[in-house]
């Protein structure tokens, strides 16, 4: 929302003038994020940042991260950009370990451990384990994974008076976006950046989704008593979608009561289940969108699909790229979990980087399929592929394998390297990616054809034209892409960093979850009548609510009209 769209009324100018740590509490749309980049602005203008110091805004969102960064470049003046640094709670913690993390560790040099990766060496291991198998893993290897950072980064801020000294020094005013949804370390490095910085925090404890990370309700409580702010409560104020009903449904959402009896921005549609044609209430919804937001004539209008689950994700996708005679394919984005297209980006990197002999090939494909099949869940994993992942480590060291599925995948494996060292390069990244991407995508194995489903959305990981360069420059300097595979992992890591500033236009297609921080001008929740499904059966209490409050989150992410699909003879209960 643009600055000179947000009335400032008493309340806001109180806040404006205020001095001292800040509480700014509110539902979805209300301005949380406006008024605090407003204040920032305010403090650079009153010289309160002095030269050389910046106000530090972090949100756990690089959707956020993406929309401040917009809304800086265009109403903030350019003389103050540089003292305005936006970034994620992983991009900020990462830096401070990079620079001091010897001082916990003893080593000057730490490998960051990327996600997929970490998917690989957490697959099977209770997810109460992790953190523990994380440790070792950093004492034994050096190897750093993200769920460290939060961690790290507390202990080095809460036992270095002199680091928290020049942090703050730095940084005089943090920003603290999506408070409620910070767990135990987050909090221990804002409490202690707050003995010298000035924080303002930004939540809503309605949007608390992250409680299986560690959020805590307890936490807003926990930030007034410690540093005890003044708080400016913005609860009722709606400027997302304003002169609409949408946030009074998905506050009356919450406690599961309708106070308006009709609504008129939020539409329920309960849809007749055919098990033939069991998707096509989603095209038809979208059809009778996108006519709506075409005839209004906005030139860059944006639809969201919400939807309860991955697999149900993939499902819906799948379909609104198929046509038929009366439904032709919905061209769309989808959001999909980073850890299968990354894995499947790094074989295929692997396979494009070659190797003078097929064994040589054969060998890392082994390993990259390994990685894929163990990592693909983001660390959730079959005991199926777990059982396969410990065969072909076996195998890899071994060279015996039993069973007729197992030797029909190490068959593709050696069908593939074989093929691989006789193809012909053209020097195009782009061609030559296809190539070695066909090559995987005629294999019959299923564990291979998980990897060719995974290697068709490599382009939503918006590795971009950086990748593209460099594996020109490889290829112009030896001929062939030198370290391909490195430098597709280099720009997976990156790219986990970057704030892009990725517009969300056209129909895009993602779980409620990943639509948080997120607006589109109209919203459609579609839930499936078996999968896919808003609320699980026989679910707790706790559950429900979890359940209710992911659904606010989804339907409050729509500026003009939300529609839920739900099915006639299977109702969504929280509806």
């Amino acid at each position: 929302m643009a600055f000179n769209e947000l009335k400032i009324c008493a309340k806001r100018q109180a806040l404006l003038d205020s001095s001292g740590h800040l509480l700014v509490v509110g539902g979805p749309g209300c301005g949380k994020t406006t008024i605090a980049l407003v204040k920032a602005a305010t403090e650079l203008s009153r010289g309160t940042v002095t030269t050389g110091q910046r106000v530090l805004f972090l949100s756990f969102a690089r959707a956020t991260i993406a929309r401040v960064i917009q809304e800086v470049r265009r109403r903030v003046p350019q003389s103050q950009h540089q003292q305005l640094e936006i970034a994620t709670y992983h991009g900020f913690e990462w830096r401070l370990i990079q620079s001091y993390g010897y001082l916990l560790t003893g080593h000057r040099r730490l490998r960051l451990l990327p996600p997929p990766e970490a998917a690989s060496r957490m697959a099977g291991i209770p997810a109460a384990n992790r953190t523990e198998r994380f440790r070792t893993l950093l004492q034994t290897e050096q190897l750093l994974g993200f769920d460290l950072f939060a961690e790290l980064a507390a202990e080095l801020l809460e036992r270095s008076p002199r680091l928290r000294k020049l942090v703050s020094d730095c940084y005089p005013t943090i920003v603290v976006d999506e408070f409620q949804d910070t767990n135990r370390d987050e909090w221990r490095m804002i409490k202690a950046l707050g003995e010298r910085s000035t924080l303002i925090a930004l939540a809503d404890p309605d949007q608390r989704i992250y409680e299986f990370r560690g959020a805590d309700p307890a936490r807003i409580g926990e930030f007034t008593n410690t540093v005890h702010p003044e708080v400016f409560d913005f609860a009722g104020e709606n400027n997302r979608s304003n002169g609409t009903d949408i946030t009074t449904f998905g506050n009356d959402l919450l406690i599961g009561v309708n106070r308006v009896r009709v609504y008129t921005h939020v539409k329920i549609v309960k849809y007749r289940y055919y098990r033939t044609e069991p998707y096509c209430p989603i095209k038809y919804a979208i059809f009778e969108s996108m006519k709506r937001l075409i005839e209004s004539g906005r030139p860059d209008w944006s639809l969201g699909v919400l939807v309860g689950s991955n697999d149900f994700m993939l499902k819906v996708s799948n379909y609104l790229a198929s046509s038929s005679e009366k439904l032709k394919a919905i061209s769309h984005d989808i959001l999909v979990d980073p850890e299968g297209p990354s894995l499947a980006a790094i074989l295929i990197g692997g396979l494009l980087e070659g190797a003078p002999t097929a064994g040589e090939i054969q060998k890392r494909l082994l390993s990259d399929l390994i990685e894929h099949v163990r990592g693909s869940g983001g660390g959730e994993i079959s005991k199926r592929n777990l059982k396969l992942s410990d065969v072909l480590r076996d195998y890899s060291s071994t060279g015996q394998i039993r069973g007729g599925t197992r030797l029909e995948l190490i068959a593709n494996i050696k069908d593939i390297a074989t093929a691989r060292v006789v193809l012909t390069m053209t020097g195009d990244p782009r061609k030559d990616w296809q190539q070695v991407q066909g090559l995987i995508a005629a294999a019959s194995h299923d564990s291979l054809r998980a990897v060719a489903e995974d290697g068709r959305y490599v382009r939503l990981l918006r590795l971009g034209t950086q990748l593209r360069q460099s594996l020109s420059e490889q290829w112009r300097l030896h001929q062939r892409y030198h370290g391909a595979r490195q430098i597709v992992s280099d720009a997976l890591t990156q790219e986990h960093f970057s704030a892009s500033t990725r517009t969300w236009t056209g129909v895009n297609v993602m779980t409620l979850h990943k639509s948080k921080g997120k607006e589109f001008d109209e919203v459609i929740v579609f839930e499936g009548y078996k999968i896919g499904r808003l609320l699980r059966e026989r679910a707790s209490a706790n559950d429900e609510r979890q359940s209710r409050i992911a659904l606010r989150v989804a339907v409050t992410r729509s500026r003009l009209q939300t529609t839920i699909l739900t099915p006639q003879t299977n109702t969504c209960p929280l509806l």
